[in-house]
């Protein structure tokens, strides 16, 4: 039976938003949720980045049964993986087996602004890798040396642990990052419906949930709808790998004005109000072989999305 999880926008959304929406998204029967885990937005319009951390504390506290993943964190040049994972513990911590910490290779927009170069794919996820390797000896709660390629810990112990350590849930858009994510995570994380890359992950040893994400925008208003996306998301219609390397959100809208509305509204799962269209955006990742979908409600519309969930589109959800 697949989960249904709710996405939210740190790109989107002030704090107490993203505070607000995960309490509605557990009392309309929303089981799990994502947030982005951003230090810039990807274009000015977008206009927040909370500290993920700070938020995922309040959501902790405000809610009891829905649970939560980062979607993705970056642990390789930002943030040292000590510091995220006395992070990461003390989040779980505070929601008693309700988080797990997904990580990915990230991208230069967020990781850039130390100053440190941008490395090639092939060391981020060396780095990803030794990240991870870093965290789990400090959840362990034993005193950690650590003396790696990209990483050195000085006696650094943890002392608040949460019963269990999180599970890490790895990004993988590619066949090396989908091995890897097998390789050395507790899941995968995915925003492409690819049955063939959930079935590289299976193949390579991968035995933890796959996660999916999609955006879609409800509106009674379709052409606002479709504007609304156009003016937020417009970049999800960029091909290749300028999502990665480019550092400025300055870079993603001057991009993105060669994206026509059409071609927005194609890269995302669906606009307007009929309930057909977003059974249609999630079926491909229950198809592929998802087990967790997450739908992120683009733009300020989030109460009438809210109750569209709950009265319309969490029931046809069922018959797949």
């Amino acid at each position: 039976m697949t989960v249904f999880g709710a996405f939210l926008s740190a790109e989107e959304h002030r704090p107490l938003d993203l505070v607000a929406q995960a309490v509605r998204a557990e009392q309309v029967g929303f089981e799990a949720l994502w947030i982005s885990d951003h230090y810039h937005p990807w274009t000015g319009a977008q206009g927040q980045a909370p500290f993920v951390w700070s938020v995922l504390g309040a959501i902790a506290a405000k809610t009891s049964t829905v649970r939560c993943t980062t979607a993705v964190t970056a642990p390789i040049v930002r943030i040292h993986p000590a510091v995220l994972a006395q992070a990461a513990a003390t989040t779980a911590a505070m929601f008693e087996g309700r988080f797990s910490l997904g990580v990915g290779t990230g991208e230069a927009l967020n990781e850039h602004i130390l100053g440190d170069a941008w490395p090639t794919l092939d060391v981020r996820l060396e780095m990803l890798e030794e990240s991870v390797e870093v965290m789990r000896a400090l959840w362990s709660g034993e005193l950690v040396r650590h003396r790696g390629r990209h990483y050195t810990v000085d006696t650094a112990r943890l002392y608040t642990l949460p019963d269990s350590p999180p599970p890490v849930l790895v990004s993988g858009f590619g066949p090396k990052a989908t091995e890897l994510a097998a390789r050395i995570g507790d899941g995968y994380v995915n925003v492409d419906p690819s049955a063939e890359l959930v079935s590289l992950y299976r193949s390579s040893g991968g035995k933890g949930i796959v996660q999916g994400g999609v955006k879609v925008c409800w509106s009674t208003d379709e052409a606002a709808a479709r504007r609304t996306v156009h003016e937020l998301w417009g970049l999800q219609a960029v091909p290749g790998e300028a999502m990665q390397v480019l550092p400025s959100p300055v870079h993603f809208e001057q991009i993105s004005e060669l994206v026509t509305e059409d071609m927005a509204v194609d890269a995302v799962g669906a606009v307007g109000n009929r309930v057909e269209d977003f059974v249609e955006a999630v079926r491909p990742y229950v198809d592929a072989g998802f087990d967790e979908v997450y739908i992120s409600q683009i733009g300020h519309e989030q109460d009438g999305w809210f109750d569209f969930f709950e009265r319309e589109l969490k029931p046809a959800l069922a018959d797949l």
